[in-house]
């Protein structure tokens, strides 16, 4: 082809990019344009496939270029794949329609103010009562500094912070391995602890020549000094507890030296703690710090986003029925807010709804696709209260600034507020559980939860974590109407994973459960960034 010599000899004969495009646009069509630039580097070519390392994202300048028309686009679900899809979709010149059956934007990104309230699917209603500025995070709770999350932030300009993922001073309480209500211990302690007796074992091993067909002399002695470090081994490789345990009375002045803490147990009371088991979670490449969150609230994001789209074309509390594909585009059952069902005619759609939902929607995509979404059907149970004290008292009382507490109970974790800092009141997640845990508290009342959820908490916190409660807020994801279900596990090799990511007809997919890392933001933008790549590079081709 002349438009694949004209890009060799500009690759060898140094001609600009520029000179090369306008030898091309004389007396050449709009495609022949088109698919230089895309060779260049500079416009996707007709048969791009989206790639697992790379993200082109649509210009109104092809459409420009080609002489072809932007098309009309609706968008099932206004989450984070939905409207991130519609806003990138926009940016390029596609027409979006978002349809989304909440009354809120930002699907399991969902904040709970003062003043709001949410009806269950069993029809439960529940109507915070917190105080302004408070607020919890009821589903999506942190954002990790590598993620994709981090750059629509700062892009739509939403204002963030730093959140606390873990704090040294929050505590582990494993009742089941002899934890007592009134002692629980601090994360440094356990710590310091775990890394002292498994730095004196390994440095002991060292010594016995356990490692010697491992390691050379110089090896072992390199060793040694990272685990008296490490573990802060005293000088023959003993762990006999230190300074980083922490204090009963830290160190002030005037020969004050502190009130170190009473020694630690024997190497046998440690292990069978079973705190060890947390300190991964720190090192975890989802979870290690820092992380953020945007100030306000996580939903703030999809405020943003939703502003940047444009009101208008985001319809809240109009879920859909079916999708169909054809002979023209897509035809969208919905049903607007007191009104009866409408529908509504595009080129293409994509459906960022939980996959359990869109299986009992009428459609025509067929049965292989209803198997494969199938496969993510069915999201797992998870939960979390807010709890609203009229005091910070684990700031005053534990010196808690953020953070989580780690336990064994039923409670799983329970975590601090990192925003307003020093102010008088504040909200405390009281639970956030998973699987059976889960289960076991939606099946409760909302004032049982709160009842069961604080009789454990006393026992970490003490009496204040019950004299000091005003209200609370209880979220059970699998009882949330249209989500149904926290996240799913996707089997990304799977043959209907595959075919999912091809779309059906006219129709494309995306969630976080389409991704590489479901249950979090990332996941499902870069499931969107796919489809509107997938899509794009289609209207390209003609």
């Amino acid at each position: 082809m002349v438009t694949d010599e004209l890009v060799t000899d500009a690759s060898t004969s140094g001609v600009s990019r520029r000179g090369l495009l306008q030898a091309v646009g004389v007396g050449s069509g709009a495609g022949v344009m088109f698919a230089t630039m895309g060779a260049l580097g500079l416009a996707p070519t007709a048969v791009a496939q989206p790639r697992a390392d790379a993200w082109t994202p649509p210009r109104g300048s092809d459409f420009t270029l080609t002489g072809r028309s932007a098309k009309k686009v609706v968008v099932v679900g206004a989450g984070p794949a939905g409207l991130a899809t519609a806003y990138e979709l926009q940016k390029a010149g596609y027409r979006v329609t978002v349809l989304e059956a909440r009354h809120r934007p930002g699907g399991r990104t969902l904040t709970i103010r003062g003043g709001d309230s949410e009806t269950d699917v069993d029809g439960v209603t529940q109507t915070a009562r917190f105080a302004d500025g408070v607020y919890m995070n009821a589903g999506a709770g942190r954002i990790a500094q590598w993620m994709v999350t981090m750059d629509y932030l700062r892009e739509l300009g939403v204002p963030y912070e730093v959140f606390t993922n873990a704090n040294a001073d929050a505590y582990l309480y494993n009742e089941r391995s002899g934890a007592t209500p009134g002692n629980p211990v601090r994360y440094r302690t356990a710590k310091a602890d775990v890394f002292g007796y498994t730095s004196e074992l390994l440095h002991h091993a060292t010594d016995q020549g356990a490692l010697d067909a491992r390691l050379t002399a110089d090896d072992k002695e390199n060793l040694r000094e990272f685990l008296r470090g490490w573990g802060s081994l005293k000088a023959d490789g003993t762990y006999a507890g230190g300074a980083n345990r922490g204090y009963e009375v830290y160190p002030s002045a005037w020969n004050a030296h502190g009130t170190p803490l009473p020694g630690p147990g024997s190497v046998s009371e440690v292990l069978a703690s079973r705190v060890g088991q947390y300190f991964p979670f720190e090192l975890n490449w989802e979870q290690s710090m820092l992380m953020f969150q945007p100030k306000g609230g996580m939903d703030t994001t999809y405020e943003y986003f939703v502003r940047a789209i444009g009101r208008q074309h985001v319809h809240f509390s109009s879920p859909v029925t079916g999708v169909e594909n054809t002979g023209g585009g897509v035809r969208v059952t919905y049903t607007p807010p007191h009104g009866r069902a409408r529908q509504v005619e595009a080129d293409f759609a994509v459906v960022t709804a939980p996959a359990g939902l869109m299986r009992r929607w009428d459609t025509n995509w067929g049965p292989e696709t209803d198997a494969a979404l199938g496969e993510f059907a069915v999201g797992s149970p998870a939960g979390k209260i807010g709890l609203q004290y009229r005091s910070r008292f684990w700031e005053d009382d534990h010196r808690i600034y953020g953070g989580i507490t780690e336990t064994d109970m039923d409670l799983a974790h329970v975590w601090y507020p990192s925003y307003g800092y020093g102010e008088r009141k504040g909200l405390v997640v009281g639970y956030y559980n998973t699987g059976a845990n889960a289960r076991a508290y939606a099946d409760l009342t909302p004032r049982e939860r709160e009842r069961r959820a604080v009789a454990q908490g006393v026992k970490i916190h003490g009496e204040k974590y019950r004299t000091e409660l005003e209200s609370s807020f209880s979220i059970a994801w699998h009882k949330v109407p249209y989500v149904e279900g926290a996240w799913a596990y996707p089997d990304t090799t799977s043959s209907g994973f595959q075919h999912l990511q091809q779309g059906s007809g006219n129709v494309y997919f995306a969630g976080d459960w389409m991704s590489e890392v479901s249950a979090w933001q990332h996941g499902a933008f870069w499931s969107a960034r796919y489809a509107v790549q997938a899509l794009h590079a289609r209207v390209m081709a003609g």
